[in-house]
């Protein structure tokens, strides 16, 4: 029997509600996100009756969705404009990261993003540019750029791609260890929309972009001794991920574990992070949701295994992970329990329709 093909539509629609989901099942008002034990989370879930008894009514977002919603609400009053500029987007959002700073009682938001958004708040000259910061590589960045993904997908517009999830991350998150798990979420969500790359593949892409990334960065002017010497942490590590799975290359299936269970995964996730805090940094952040995305292939339920239930960062993950996942395959085999009363789902929704219309219209990166 033939599968079904999913609509474009309907794809960006999952995108944009599906990282809405995981993320707020992956953060239950706070109690996984901060776990460490991931074997007590799966228990949980278990004795709640499992994925498909959750219902995200039950289940209120994370900062990762409000800020995930503050960038495409600002790609979308961008899209309003008679000419759609780099300049404008920069401006616009810093405005909506401002904004939903307000909306972040009880939703756990970052140290990183409330300090400097605090600091763009006050500013009166016009300059969003913030220090280097060598503090500066959490996920902060990298789980609200998704929907950058969505606006840009082609591969004729990946300079754009490029430079807004720089511009983007470092107007918190100036490290490229933070930025650049900006570009790898966005990229990799790009390159779901687009549904000619094998997932295997898209690291690879990632290896290929880098450089592109560097030369932009180095374009700018912006603290480019400082972010250069600091480049090659998130580049290694990418580069070992991919060896271990022997996909570095862009070849082959990605190889597993025997066994590759809980406790596993785990242990695993651990040595990915940097100080043992699986999915807090922007490198590992979209490692793990893409070792999830690997391991499921077209199961949301694995998915959720592997991306959003484990000790460290889940919902940051789980985030990152579902906007892929939804990208690919849309909301095919997803319990309706697990997105259809979920929180802001409306401006999701809306989200996705607008970014969808606006992926094929012109932006400058010029003034």
């Amino acid at each position: 029997m033939a599968v079904a093909v999913v609509s474009l539509q309907e794809r960006y629609e999952a995108s944009m509600v599906l990282s809405g989901a995981g993320d707020a099942l992956a953060y239950n008002h706070g109690h996984w996100e901060f776990e460490r034990d991931g074997e007590l989370i799966h228990q949980e879930v278990a004795k709640r009756g499992g994925l498909a008894m959750l219902d995200a009514k039950d289940f209120p977002v994370s900062d990762d969705t409000v800020m995930h919603l503050a960038t495409a609400e600002a790609l979308m009053q961008v899209g309003k404009m008679e000419k759609q500029t780099l300049a404008h987007l920069v401006k616009q959002l810093v405005k909506e990261y401002i904004r939903c700073m307000r909306d972040m009682d009880g939703r756990a938001a970052g140290i990183t993003c409330i300090s400097n958004m605090a600091l763009h708040e006050q500013r009166q000259d016009g300059d969003h540019r913030i220090p280097f910061n060598r503090g500066g590589g959490g996920c902060g960045a990298a789980m609200r750029a998704m929907c950058i993904g969505l606006r840009f997908p082609s591969p004729e517009q990946e300079s754009h791609l490029i430079a807004v999830s720089v511009e983007s991350g470092w107007l918190t998150h100036h490290h490229p260890t933070g930025y650049l798990g900006s570009l790898a979420a966005a990229l990799f969500t790009a390159y779901a929309v687009r549904g000619s790359l094998p997932v295997e593949v898209w690291g690879q892409g990632l290896m290929e972009v880098l450089p592109r990334a560097k030369q932009y960065v180095i374009k700018t002017g912006n603290c480019v001794e400082q972010n250069v010497n600091n480049w090659d942490y998130f580049e290694n590590a990418w580069r070992t991920y991919l060896s271990n799975r022997g996909i570095l290359e862009g070849t082959g299936k990605a190889r597993f574990p025997e066994s590759y269970g809980v406790k596993e995964r785990e242990r695993f996730y651990t040595e990915l992070a940097f100080k043992n805090w699986g999915g807090s940094s922007g490198h590992d952040a979209p490692m793990i949701a893409y070792d999830a995305l690997l391991s499921a292939g077209d199961s949301w339920e694995e998915l959720a295994k592997h991306g959003f239930f484990h000790g460290g960062d889940s919902d940051s993950t789980a985030a990152i992970a579902a906007a892929w996942w939804g990208a690919t395959y849309g909301f095919r085999g997803v319990p309706q329990c697990n997105f259809k009363h979920l929180e802001y789902r409306k401006r999701m929704s809306k989200a996705a329709l607008q970014l969808l219309e606006l992926s094929s219209q012109a932006f400058s990166q010029e003034e």
